[in-house]
């Protein structure tokens, strides 16, 4: 017993052969060929996921359907804002009234028996090299965010099973005579 199928790709005429060597019709399907294949997986555009991350930071996550990482995301960047903000702030303070002092010989400011001029200076420049450091973490992570999108879309249907055995199989080829292996990793 066997099965023929028809020319058409869309129609299938399947033809039975019995025993007695009788030739039957036995069904005709009449389906779309794709409809039969497995549901397709989404697959990210890496491309696409690194644009929407530089545009909204988390979006290329939300995109990947990463949703657990967005608020990951907006938390390093309420950190990042907070310490800008208080940075920023001591100073401007620290430096309000380091200048204060050098052009007023009578200073009175919330400093005055607390500290030095030269410590004043001294914590205006310490602010100003955590400002400066603020700003670049903030900036390197926001391009570890738009890497991470690109990779997550890269990586998004990996296989990353148990399985990952090892089968060895002989092959022959045809423009050589001879044996080979072939190795399927699955």
């Amino acid at each position: 017993m066997y099965a023929q199928t028809g020319p058409d790709s869309n129609r299938r005429s399947v033809s039975v052969v019995d025993t007695a060597g009788n030739l039957s019709k036995a069904a005709i399907v009449s389906s779309n060929l794709s409809s039969i294949s497995k549901p397709h997986k989404f697959q990210p555009n890496p491309k696409r996921a690194g644009l929407y991350s530089a545009i909204l930071p988390g979006l290329g996550q939300f995109y990947n359907r990463q949703y657990w990482k967005v608020p990951v995301i907006y938390a390093g960047l309420a950190v990042a804002g907070y310490f800008f903000v208080d940075n920023l702030n001591n100073y401007q303070s620290y430096r309000k009234a380091y200048v204060a002092r050098i052009n007023n010989p009578y200073y009175t400011d919330k400093y005055t028996n607390i500290y030095s001029s030269e410590q004043l200076q001294q914590l205006q420049n310490d602010y100003n090299k955590f400002l400066d450091m603020t700003v670049l973490f903030t900036g390197i992570g926001y391009t570890l965010q738009i890497l991470e999108a690109m990779t997550g879309a890269h990586l998004k249907n990996f296989d990353i099973s148990r399985d990952i055995s090892m089968q060895v199989q002989p092959m022959v080829r045809p423009e050589a005579v001879g044996l080979g292996m072939v190795f399927n990793f699955k």
